[in-house]
């Protein structure tokens, strides 16, 4: 690598991490973090034997391989874990007064793969219960695209 590509690399990190600021970017997870700027959900996934990984580590915990890469996920699954948080600090589109939902999502790729977020504004509270299909959907969140679960369409 020359040291203008080096430079142009390091500038790319470290608008990353400012777009991201406060999410603990990682040499492991920026991938993850770009593919959200192109609003597609990346997990990193072993190359040798094909299990997922998230969050994303450089090695894979079940064949030791370092052979890692980030795959796009279809973004399906069902409602793992579901809690409402009445209070927390302040964020954008979040509203603790009425209660802010928050999912962890097993997703359909791989048995205990889960990514965990908030759901769409359109999500029938009622509706919100382990065990639910899942999609997820891209919202804007302080100029950022952020990935949160839709209940998925029959």
């Amino acid at each position: 690598m020359n040291g203008n590509s080096e430079e142009t690399d390091e500038e790319t990190d470290d608008v990353l991490i400012a777009r991201f600021a406060g999410n603990g970017i990682t040499r492991d997870s920026a991938d993850h973090f770009r593919g959200r700027l192109d609003r597609r959900l990346l997990m990193a996934r072993c190359a040798d034997c094909g299990r997922w990984q998230h969050p994303p580590r450089p090695m894979c915990p079940a064949c030791w391989s370092w052979n890692m890469t980030m795959d796009e996920v279809s973004g399906r699954g069902t409602i793992h874990l579901l809690m409402v948080l009445h209070q927390g600090p302040p964020a954008t589109g979040v509203d603790y007064s009425t209660g802010h939902p928050v999912v962890t999502v097993e997703l359909e790729e791989q048995r205990a793969l889960r990514f965990t977020s908030t759901v769409s504004d359109d999500f029938p509270a009622e509706d919100l219960a382990i065990g639910t299909a899942v999609e997820v959907e891209w919202i804007e969140r302080d100029g950022t695209p952020m990935p949160v679960f839709r209940k998925a369409a029959s």
